[in-house]
Formats: structure tokens, C-alpha cells, sequence
């Protein structure tokens, strides 16, 4: 899964609009990218923390690397009142005028705006736009998320950044209380999570509520200095932000949450929540980028289920295992003590080095399928112990200028959660061909930076899926049967999640069923579904982009080949894929169409 949450945000202050773009301002395309330019100068005013993210936090704007992002209730009022105001200039320039490529950032700008208008007009919860209805849970809020940030993102070479990062942790303890005002407003509304992720929230906070000289927020900062030998007693000072401001704003959170635990219920769908039934309609038109219902994306999670556990079939009985169900023999497969490392830091820390093998053996491949190749290197690292409980495997962009690495953090809690057969898969997904090379070729790209910033989950998961079902053309499962129930698995999980999100936010499972479903199609062991179910519950429609983009991703190359025929040229077809920049599904077809006229020419 990827940890990207620096979205083009709806941000700044309020825009004075035009009646109408003068024409002296110049041509269609100019006006398009004055008004882009200017989306992006408000994002970077109002997010300090995409600025250091992009690596842009010097300079002029070094200031942005003291500060988080405003979390206040005003401040959300604020990004709603200028998405609405970058929607209304977007509207007067005349589409018809611009080129193909600006074209198609106009297209991609104006889904995103107006999507996300469109919620924040009618849902009063959860921040901007439509999907992440809950400000804490276990997956949300600045207690998960800032730490890890502080800790990968936030640079330190001087004694400046040291003293940035030290404004950043008193900071911290603002935005938490800034979100305790948030939660309450969203109470006030009916908005309370479901149990269980009160409950998940609780036990990793109790996890982060650790002494001072365990904390990753003290240690980070510590080790760091020591090891650009920055003179100062960051350890002293750290501790005392950490005490005295850090740890009563994570009380006050434990106290509200346990506040409210008696009012949770057990229900794990929006439909619960106020015109909850619209609100993950909205959530799935925004995670998936089509017009598909619920009933349409439950319909495709099945067949698509029904198609993998036939080959899933046929490779279990290559490696001698015909009894039992599908799912069933996966579970053995998990247990198969030869695919384990032993759960020691030596076990994990082999793991990673045969994992980077893997990624220096695919980067040797990828000419074959690419004609462009990123330049920014890639790092795998295991997510530190201290969040790793609450914490998913991800990647984490590098920076724009590629002086900051593109990472997959691997979550290595416990080592059988992790065996290696279905480690090459997961790793092409997070790393190269996946996540780590498309949005690389997007930083390094020389689209507006507003579409360098920009992303659609459907593309960028269902690209991260693609690359999966890629690595297994390019050969990489070859003589490997356990590797490609690897690829087989996973790609169970995301037809899965497409019948699971539905059912629980839609035909209202509960999250047991949907625990039990979800573990009958790939075999995870219950506890595994659980977490995985959980994350749905929060995040409702994101499980969904995956499979969505995939699929949609594979019609419009056989859609490719077909037109094309000999002429047809898979680094040509990826180029116009990924150059183009992430797009709504619904744009991506346009995209294909220009191509494919273009190789006909």
C-alpha cells in the first residue's frame, strides 16, 4: 500500500476571481498554467508538510520546515472555500483552446476539483472531500502519521534543521488538540468510529506512550545529530518537549477516545453515518475515478475471484497440493516453515538484503518493457518496531530533486506474516516495476508541477497491481510456482477487497462476515483479514482503486495491441501511460485513444 498523503490539497487563502481570463493574459494554455501555478503556491502556503515531502522546504520557504499543517476546523473551512474558488477559475478557460497535454491536465485538475467540491458541499465530517470520514482511528491522525514523517521526511544536516525538528514536535501537540476540536465537532454530527478502531487507535497510542529516551520522536532526532556531529543537547531538549507538550496532548486524545468508546457500535460501513449511503458513493466515484456503483464493483470482485482461483488451482497442484479449497491450501502455504525467516533482527534484516537482491535483479530486466527509466534510487527499510503494530507496508516518494530515495518500508512484526513466496510480488508492487517507478517518472517528468503533485488512487494502485501481473510476463515466476501463488494471492486480496469494501459499506456485512469472506478467498489467517477489514472501515472505496485500475489498465492495452497490431511496443505504451502523469480512469481511455492515433500516424 502506498503512504501518500501529499495530495494536491484544496488550500491558501481564498482566490479573487475574474469575471472572465482577459485576453491579454495569452493564450488557453497560459491561462491554464498561471491558474495551476497558482493551485500549487496555495498548497505549499498552506502545507508545510508537502513542501518538505517535495523537498522544496528551503529558501524562500525553509520557513516550512518549523511547521505542520493547520488542522483546525477553520482551517478545513478554509480548503473547502478554496477548492471551490480554484473550481470556478479552472471553469473559465475554455477547454476546447488548450493543446492535447494541457488538455489533459485541465481534465485531470477538473475531476479532482470538482469531485471534491462536490463532497465538501455535501458532507460536514471527516476534513475535505470523500473518503476518510474518520479524523482518528487506527489508521488516522497526526499520532500515526507525524512520527514516521518526522522520521523519514523531515532532513537534518545543520543545527537550523535540528532546531526546525524540535518547532515541529511542540507543534505536534497542537495539531493533536486541533484534532480533539475536530472529533467533537464530528461527534456533535453522529460521526464516532466503530469500536474497533477506537479500540486500534488506543492500544498503538499506549504503544507511542513510551519513555522519553525510547520514543522514535526523541531518539530520531538524537541519533541524527550525533551523527552529523551537530553540537547542542538536542537529547535534553527533546525530552522536554516530548514531556511537557508531546505526552498531555496524546492524554487528552486517550481521554476522548475512551470518551466516546461507550457511544461506539460495532458497524463497520458509512452507511451508518450521516447520508452515509451518498458518502461512499462519493468515496468510490473518488477512489476509483468511474461512474461504477457498488453493485458493479461487488459484481467484478466476484468474477475476477472466480478467474484467479481457477489458476490458483492449477499451481497448487504443480507443487503437489490438491486437497482442500483454494484459501485452505494458502493457509498451509503460510505456515510452510521453508518460506519463514526467523522472527530475530538477524532474520529480518536477511529478508531485506534478498529482497534488495530481487530489486537489482528486476532493474536489470526492465528495458525489456520500459523505454524510460527513473533516476532516483530506491531503499527498502523495516518500519521501526515502535509503529510497526498499527502499520502497514508502503512506499514513501523520494523528493523532487532525487537527493531523498524513494522507500518501501516493510512491516516485519512478525516474521510469518511475511513469508517469502509472497515477498516478490509485494516488492514489485511497493518498489519497481510499482509504485517506486511510476511515481519517480512523475517527479521527474517535466509535467506542471500541479500534476507532478497530483495523484488518483485507481492509477497509481492500479498501476502498483499491473506491475505485478508484469513481473510474472517478464518471467520472474518462471519455474517458481510458490512465487506465482505469490502474485496469485495478492491478487486475490484486491478482487477481494472489491467484494469486502462493498459488503460492509454498502449491502451492510458486518465485520465478522466480511473477516470470514475475505479470508475464504485468499487464505490469510483471520487475524490478517481483520486488520485488513479494519483499514476498509476507514477508509471506504480506497480498497476498491486497486482492482478497478488494474482491470481498466489491462482493456486499454488489449484495446492497444488489438489496433496496433505489429506496430505495438510495450515501452511506448508504458511511456504513454506514465509520462502522461496519474489520471481518473475515466480520462486514461483518452490518453490510450491519443496514443494509439499517434502509432497509427
Amino acid at each position: 500500500m502506498l503512504n501518500r498523503r501529499a495530495f494536491i490539497v484544496s488550500s491558501g487563502a481564498v482566490l479573487t476571481l475574474p469575471a472572465r481570463l482577459s485576453a491579454a493574459a495569452g493564450s488557453a494554455d497560459a491561462a491554464l498554467t498561471a491558474a495551476l501555478d497558482s493551485f500549487v503556491a496555495a498548497t505549499l502556503d498552506d502545507s508545510p508538510t508537502t513542501v518538505t515531502s517535495l523537498g522544496l522546504d528551503v529558501g524562500a520557504r525553509s520557513a516550512a520546515k518549523s511547521r505542520l499543517d493547520d488542522g483546525a476546523l477553520a482551517a478545513v473551512a478554509r480548503r473547502k472555500a478554496t477548492t471551490t474558488a480554484q473550481l470556478a477559475r479552472l471553469r473559465t478557460i475554455d477547454r476546447t483552446a488548450l493543446s492535447p497535454a494541457r488538455a489533459l491536465d485541465y481534465d485531470a485538475a477538473l475531476y479532482d476539483l470538482a469531485a471534491t467540491d462536490a463532497a465538501n458541499r455535501r458532507f460536514s465530517y471527516g476534513g475535505t472531500g470523500a473518503g476518510s470520514p474518520y479524523v482518528l482511528s487506527q489508521l488516522n491522525g497526526a499520532y500515526a502519521s507525524v512520527p514516521d514523517f518526522l522520521d523519514s521526511q523531515h532532513t537534518i544536516e545543520t543545527s537550523a534543521d535540528a532546531e526546525a525538528y524540535l518547532a515541529r514536535l511542540d507543534g505536534l501537540a497542537s495539531l493533536m488538540d486541533q484534532e480533539v476540536e475536530r472529533v467533537r465537532h464530528d461527534g456533535s454530527l453522529g460521526v464516532v468510529p466503530p469500536d474497533f478502531a477506537i479500540d486500534g487507535a488506543l492500544a498503538q497510542m499506549k504503544v507511542l506512550r513510551q519513555p522519553a529516551a525510547k520514543s522514535s520522536l526523541v531518539t530520531s532526532l538524537v541519533s541524527r545529530t550525533a551523527t552529523k556531529r551537530i553540537s547542542g543537547d538536542w537529547q535534553a531538549r527533546a525530552v522536554a518537549v516530548y514531556e511537557k507538550r508531546f505526552l498531555p496532548a496524546l492524554d487528552r486524545q486517550m481521554a476522548l477516545l475512551a470518551s466516546l468508546r461507550p457511544k461506539a457500535v460495532h458497524d463497520a460501513g458509512v452507511w451508518r453515518l450521516p447520508d452515509g449511503d451518498a458518502y461512499y458513493a462519493a468515496s468510490l466515484r473518488a477512489q476509483t475515478t468511474t461512474d461504477l456503483s457498488p453493485d458493479e464493483v461487488h459484481r467484478m470482485g466476484l468474477d475476477v475471484t472466480r478467474e484467479l482461483s481457477a489458476r490458483a488451482d492449477v499451481l497448487f497442484r504443480r507443487l503437489g497440493m490438491s486437497q482442500g479449497t483454494v484459501a485452505e491450501r494458502y493457509a498451509v502455504l503460510f505456515k510452510d516453515p521453508k518460506y519463514l525467516y526467523p522472527n530475530t533482527d538477524a532474520g529480518k534484516a536477511k529478508e531485506i538484503a534478498d529482497l534488495n537482491a530481487l530489486v537489482q535483479a528486476m532493474q536489470k530486466r526492465l528495458p525489456s518493457q520500459f523505454a524510460t527509466l527513473p533516476r532516483t534510487p530506491l531503499e527498502i527499510r523495516r518500519i521501526s518496531p515502535a509503529t510497526e503494530a498499527g502499520a502497514s507496508t508502503h512506499y514513501t516518494e523520494g523528493s523532487l530533486d532525487g537527493t531523498r530515495a524513494g522507500i518501501y518500508w516493510l512491516n516485519l512484526r512478525d516474521t510469518a506474516e511475511a513469508p517469502f513466496w509472497d515477498m516478490p510480488t509485494t516488492t514489485f508492487h511497493e518498489g519497481i516495476p510499482g509504485h517506486h517507478l511510476q511515481i519517480t517518472l512523475q517527479r521527474e517528468s517535466d509535467l506542471p508541477m500541479y500534476r507532478k503533485m497530483l495523484f488518483f488512487g485507481a492509477y497509481v494502485e492500479g498501476w502498483a497491481l499491473y506491475a505485478e501481473q508484469l513481473a510474472d510476463e517478464m518471467g520472474f515466476y518462471k519455474d517458481q510456482p510458490a512465487w506465482e501463488l505469490g502474485y496469485i494471492h495478492d491478487a486475490l486480496l484486491r478482487s477481494g477487497r472489491l467484494v469486502v469494501d462493498t459488503g460492509i459499506h454498502s449491502k451492510r456485512w458486518s465485520r465478522e462476515k466480511a473477516v470470514k469472506t475475505l479470508s475464504g478467498i485468499d487464505g490469510d489467517p483471520i487475524s490478517l483479514s481483520g486488520q485488513e477489514i479494519e483499514r476498509y472501515a476507514v477508509s471506504p472505496g480506497q480498497a476498491c482503486s486497486y482492482m478497478v485500475g488494474k482491470v481498466t489498465i489491462l482493456r486499454l492495452r488489449d484495446k492497444a495491441k488489438t489496433a496496433l497490431g505489429s506496430r505495438f511496443s510495450p515501452g511506448r505504451f508504458h511511456d504513454a501511460l506514465l509520462l502522461g502523469g496519474p489520471l481518473p480512469l475515466l480520462v486514461l481511455e483518452r490518453r490510450v485513444d491519443e496514443y494509439i492515433a499517434s502509432a497509427q500516424a
